[in-house]
């Protein structure tokens, strides 16, 4: 076991079995640019360029332990960036899963495909990666029992993500300086939860 999933487990963020395994599996290193292969096993954040970042491990492993991943579920992962929550969430669901990603920046959303695709997911079938503006979510393949975002909106959660959210399914958005979580009890109940003092970068819609 590498010294970074040792740390997680020792420190309380990496706790189910599957998280543990695909944390082990899904090589980090194959994430990041050349120039920061060195610091891929570090708990830090690193810049995949366009003024986006792969986030720190401690994070990522907060954010889907609170998503809570199951085989076969179908998850929409917004803000892919790298690929490596996508590559992490499909190692999870399984052949009989599906990760819509979608990234809105054109040269990541090529190197985030490619770089899952290490791994087989795209060829597969268990990713589907979109370049696209995440903020109105992918309707097309709703609803989804997880959807992900990885960068922080400014204010109210977008209305069509929460539309495209299955009853008794689950969000973990990042909102300013927090990442908060959500159940969807009906349609127009959510349990909320929140968690604060974390940085993002923005969410980008075009």
């Amino acid at each position: 076991m590498s010294k970074l999933v040792n740390d997680l487990i020792k420190n309380g963020y990496l706790k189910t079995d599957a998280l543990i395994e695909a944390f082990e599996h899904i090589n980090r290193i194959e994430f990041v640019p050349k120039e920061f292969e060195l610091e891929a096993q570090m708990d830090v954040a690193l810049p995949i360029g366009y003024g986006q970042t792969i986030s720190q491990p401690l994070v990522v492993a907060m954010m889907l332990e609170l998503l809570d991943p199951h085989p076969e579920h179908k998850i929409l992962d917004i803000g892919s960036g790298s690929g490596w929550t996508t590559a992490l969430l499909a190692n999870i669901i399984g052949q009989k899963g599906k990760v819509i990603a979608l990234e809105t920046i054109p040269t990541l959303f090529e190197f985030g495909k490619g770089n899952a695709d290490k791994y087989d997911f795209v060829k597969n079938g268990v990713t589907e990666f979109y370049n696209l503006d995440g903020s109105q979510g992918f309707p097309e393949q709703a609803p989804y029992d997880r959807i992900l975002v990885s960068a922080a909106v400014g204010g109210a959660i977008p209305q069509a993500l929460k539309d495209q959210l299955k009853i008794g399914g689950k969000m973990i958005i990042p909102v300013r300086n927090s990442i908060v979580y959500l159940e969807k009890k009906s349609d127009q109940e959510f349990y909320k939860e929140e968690f604060s003092g974390f940085t993002f970068v923005p969410f980008i819609m075009k």
